[in-house]
This record gives C-alpha cells, structure tokens and sequence, in this order.
C-alpha cells in the first residue's frame, strides 16, 4: 500500500516535472515581435514569430521586442531661442527596431536614449531660431531631429522614423505680445483694404464724371452740329423759294399785262407800308410827292424795264 502511494506521487512528479520542461522548452512568438535567446549566459539566437523550442534551464529569453513601429512622447522642456526667449516644447518620437540583437546588446536602454538625444537636438536647434521662424520652420526642427538621433541610433538597431513637434508654448508676456502685434496687423490690413476700397470708390466716381462730360459734350456737339445742318438746309430751302419765286415773277412780267400788274401790285404795297406807319410811331415823316402815286409807280416800272432790257441784251 505504502509502496503503490510512493509510486503514485513519483509518477505525479514525473508528470509535473514533464509539464514544466515542456513548457519551459516550447515558446510561442507572436507576430511582429523579436525575442533573444542566450545559452548560458551567452547570445545564441533570435527567435521571430512563430512556434520555437529551447532547452529548458540552460537556454533563456533574456530580451523581448516588438518589431512594430513606437511612437513615444518626448517631454516638453524649455529651449532658448536665438533671440533669448524661453519657450517650452515638445514632441513624439517614431521609431522602429530594425535588428533586435543590436537593440539588446549596443545599448542598455534605446528608448531612454532615444527621447534624450531628441531633447538635445530640438535644444540645439531651436537655439539656431528666433521666435517667429520655430513656428514657421517646424518642418525643418522635425528633420533635424530624425536625422540626429537616426544616425545616433543606428549601432543599436533602431531606425527613427519621424519626428513631430506638437506645441511650443512661449511665456505668457510674449504670448500677449504676440496678440497685439496680430491685432494691429490685422488692423493695419483693415484700414489698407479700407483706404484701397475708397481709392477705388473715388475713381470709379470720377470715372462716371468723365464718361458723363464726355457723353454730354459729345450729345452737345451732335446736337450743335444738327442744329447748324437744319439752319443751313433752312437757309438753302429759303434761297430755293426766294429764286423760285423771282423766277416766277420774272416769267410773269415778261408775260402781256404782266407789267401793269406789277404796276398795280407795287402802289398796293406803298398804300399799305404807308398806313402802317401811322399805327407804329407818333411822327410821321410823309413826302413832298405824296399825293403823287403815279410818279412812283412810274419810277418802279422804269427800273423793271431797265432790268428787262439788259436780260434781253
């Protein structure tokens, strides 16, 4: 009895012993992760993903990585400007361990070297800046500082991807400053762009007036130039009935009796210009021949006849 329970517990020892052994010798990487193996002290080699096997108690897993890529924050520190201004910044690091061997035996602790090497470029650099250009050049601190810590990392097997700054904070007083600075810029634009609109305005007003002068001075010369076409088509249209109408009074004294009509026509028009005269002026200065209205209409006919002769010669 006692020997068949002294059995039982070797074999339930053997069986845990085997447990522990196989457990210990299989391990089981996960993917995108590195682990480092050491056989009595020493390196042996580097496991990858997938399912591996040891040899219990005398292989070890002494590191683990991970082969994704880590972004870890870099904390904010106060770095002086070259215009000796005192301002707090800070970032994320993004790296990736490229050989796990490296990053287990070139350096006790690459992330801590890592971020600290980043803190002394970003010092380094923003030294290099006045205030107004870190805002402007944050492009160029982040390449800076991957280029410097990248070399600085590569014997340790870690490759810096990027850098990115995420604030940079300047006291408050500068801060204020900085705030009225932009709100006087911003109203220094105001009133350009006002003063540009009322320029604009002004000109495009005396622009109107111009178009306006010239549009009215040219009406006005078309209008002048109308005028003196209707004057003269007037004046030639009055010389047309004028010679027309001499022509007719030269065809129809030519004509029998014509001659005594203009005799007759000629002492109506005296009687009636003569009566006028007494309607028009208080003075009336009357001829000595008065009376003697055949005397004048002897004279009219005398020249008509004059005229008449030098036509025919």
């Amino acid at each position: 009895m006692i020997a068949s329970i002294t059995t039982t517990f070797i074999l339930l020892g053997l069986i845990l012993l085997g447990f522990i052994l196989i457990t210990s010798a299989v391990k089981i990487v996960p993917q995108r992760t590195a682990i480092i193996v050491e056989r009595l002290g020493k390196y042996k080699a580097t496991y990858t993903a997938g399912f591996q096997i040891i040899i219990p108690f005398i292989d070890k897993v002494r590191y683990r990585h991970t082969l994704k890529e880590q972004a870890m924050d870099v904390a904010p520190q106060i770095c002086i400007t070259k215009d000796n201004i005192a301002v707090e910044v800070d970032g994320i690091l993004y790296l990736q361990v490229l050989d796990p061997q490296k990053a287990s035996y070139g350096i006790d602790n690459y992330k801590f070297a890592s971020i600290q090497i980043a803190q002394t470029t970003m010092r380094s650099v923003i030294g290099k800046l006045e205030l107004d250009k870190t805002f402007e050049e944050r492009e160029a601190i982040n390449t800076a500082i991957v280029e410097a810590v990248d070399k600085a990392s590569e014997p340790w097997g870690v490759k810096v991807t990027r850098y990115e700054v995420k604030n940079i904070s300047p006291p408050q007083s500068i801060k204020d400053a900085m705030e009225k600075q932009m709100r006087a810029e911003r109203e220094k634009r105001a009133i350009i762009a006002e003063s540009e609109g009322t320029k604009q305005a002004k000109i495009n007003v005396a622009e109107g007036e111009k178009q306006e002068l010239i549009k009215k001075s040219e009406g006005e010369m078309q209008k002048r130039i109308n005028e003196a076409a209707g004057r003269a088509s007037e004046i030639e249209q009055i010389a047309n009935a004028t010679a027309n109408g001499l022509r007719a009074i030269a065809r129809a004294i030519s004509e029998e009796n014509g001659l005594n009509a203009v005799n007759l026509r000629i002492a109506e028009q005296y009687l009636n210009e003569f009566g006028k005269l007494a309607k028009q002026n208080n003075t009336i200065i009357l001829p000595s021949n008065l009376t003697d209205v055949a005397s004048i209409i002897a004279t009219a006919t005398s020249v008509f006849n004059e005229t008449k002769d030098k036509q025919k010669k």
